[in-house]
């Protein structure tokens, strides 16, 4: 009596375990929903609607936060808001899911030449050379935005006027 409780229990935990591994998506599968929405978010920053874009792309990245692509469209409409230190952000968070993705990284090397971290844009020179093996685009650009400099640094203008003599 004992054992044919103990075996039935144990039963139940196999079939329980194997049901609950069977349910889950393997890693490489991105919800069919967020890539929608990333449709959506690429066809709303193609037409210039950049809030639209970014809503929606932040839904893309909370259905499946392993939405690399989702990450790296957000970022490039962060930097199109003039916004690099929060598209540094993000591509540093699409190179947590792929450290080698070279779009990411040659975004993110631009973004940090904006905020003038030239050194660690370097850095990601020399990571898209040794992935890349051979000359590649993405080496190319970044290595452009590079040799140009980050922008000058604009300082608001104060007038003072100055009381007319009589």
């Amino acid at each position: 009596m004992r054992l044919t409780s103990m075996a039935a229990a144990a039963a139940l935990a196999v079939v329980s375990v194997s049901t609950s591994l069977s349910g889950q998506r393997p890693d490489t599968q991105i919800d069919a929903r967020s890539m929608q929405l990333l449709e959506q978010g690429r066809a709303q920053k193609a037409a210039g609607n950049l809030d639209g874009a970014t809503d929606t792309l932040e839904t893309a990245v909370t259905v499946d936060p392993r939405n690399r692509a989702a990450f790296i469209l957000l970022a490039e409409v962060a930097g199109a808001r003039g916004l690099p230190g929060k598209a540094i952000r993000l591509y540093r968070e699409a190179l947590l899911l792929d450290p080698n993705d070279l779009r990411a990284l040659r975004g993110q090397g631009e973004a940090l030449v904006q905020r003038g971290a030239v050194a660690r844009a370097k850095d990601n020179l020399t990571k898209i050379k040794t992935l890349c093996k051979q000359d590649c685009a993405d080496a190319t650009a970044l290595a452009a935005v590079i040799a140009k400099g980050p922008p000058p640094v604009t300082t608001a203008q104060v007038e003072t006027k100055v009381p007319a003599k009589n």
